[in-house]
């Protein structure tokens, strides 16, 4: 029996759908049961309870556990095939002549330019793009729900970014990482900087209340590394269970009064007018399977990311360096 079982096809889906059926499910989840069993636990006749287990059975949720023999019969006892069961499914629209690229990941605002373009470019795929976190993405990516994931991970052993951690999670599979930019991270504060804050720790003495990015983000796992290393918890930081998924919704709360810093881009500062304190640069790439990163879909999101106009247009957005964008690292099985 599997641990956790993802679930990420259509037929499964519509059984899970069922609340009948889902009831049954997490019942032998539970223990073990027979239809009989079944039967006076829902109040059901065994000829429904059996329409229903068969379903859940084809759909490879439930199994045939064992077999007893009771008063001169066999008594079948059902077993759900695994602990638990994480449902892996996302809808993304119908992939035309020109192809569809689902990217997955990290929230940034090249990666949001670099999909404006490619979807006003009749000649390249439409692009979808799913912010969810760093880690999310890779993960999501691991189970099929996407093309790409972009990340900024940095391992704090080698230095290098998001190289180890795609190695972790797909080991023996070739990869490609395709760099974005280089950009910069730091602390978003109210314009001019009042409370005179140069880092993480000056605000947690302070007491100002901070906003948190989401669980499995990169910026996240820089923090809660710093504040580790700091020896500093989680409960030093006033709004550190105040959780947002981008950085333009952390600069919002800045630029309305609702907090007084967070974590994040000098991108998102500067298109809320907001004052900016630098920390850190730190590398986002696009991770992918080899496969994706050598199909004709891809072919045109690399020669916008070498382009002259796209790196200008990146640069504009303040806080970024394209010095490296474009640049491909190859991860072999």
């Amino acid at each position: 029996m599997d641990d956790i079982h993802h679930v990420d096809q259509y037929e499964q889906l519509k059984v899970l759908a069922n609340a009948d059926r889902l009831a049954i499910l997490r019942h032998v989840m539970a223990a073990p049961a027979t239809l009989t069993q079944l039967g006076a636990r829902f109040g059901k006749h065994p000829a429904w309870i059996r329409h229903h287990v068969l379903a859940l059975e084809r759909a490879g949720l439930i199994e045939l556990a064992e077999t007893r023999a009771v008063r001169g019969h066999q008594e079948k006892y059902y077993a759900a095939t695994a602990r638990a069961f994480a449902v892996d499914f996302i809808v993304v629209p119908e992939a035309r002549e020109r192809g569809l690229l689902v990217i997955v990941g990290s929230d940034d605002a090249a990666l949001d330019l670099l999909a404006a373009d490619l979807r006003a470019d009749p000649a390249a795929p439409d692009i979808v793009t799913m912010r969810m976190g760093s880690l999310e993405g890779l993960i999501a990516l691991r189970h099929g729900l996407g093309d790409a994931a972009g990340c900024h991970l940095l391992d704090a052993d080698t230095g290098e970014y998001n190289r180890s951690y795609a190695q972790h999670l797909f080991p023996g599979s070739p990869l490609s990482l395709v760099t974005l930019a280089h950009r910069e991270q730091g602390l978003i504060v109210a314009p001019g900087n009042p409370r005179g804050f140069g880092s993480i720790a000056d605000v947690a003495a302070s007491g100002a209340v901070f906003v948190n990015r989401n669980v499995g983000s990169g910026t996240r796992v820089w923090l809660d590394r710093y504040l580790a290393g700091k020896g500093l918890g989680a409960a030093a930081l006033n709004g550190y269970v105040t959780e947002v998924t981008s950085h333009g919704e952390a600069a919002a709360l800045i630029a309305a009064g609702r907090a007084d810093a967070a974590l994040g881009i000098r991108a998102a500062a500067a298109r809320q007018g907001l004052g900016f304190v630098p920390l850190f640069k730190e590398q986002f790439d696009l991770v992918m399977p080899h496969d994706i990163f050598a199909s004709a879909r891809f072919h045109p999101v690399l020669a916008r990311l070498e382009s002259a106009d796209f790196k200008r247009q990146v640069e504009d957005l303040t806080g970024y360096d394209t010095s490296a964008t474009g640049a491909v690292i190859q991860l072999s099985a």
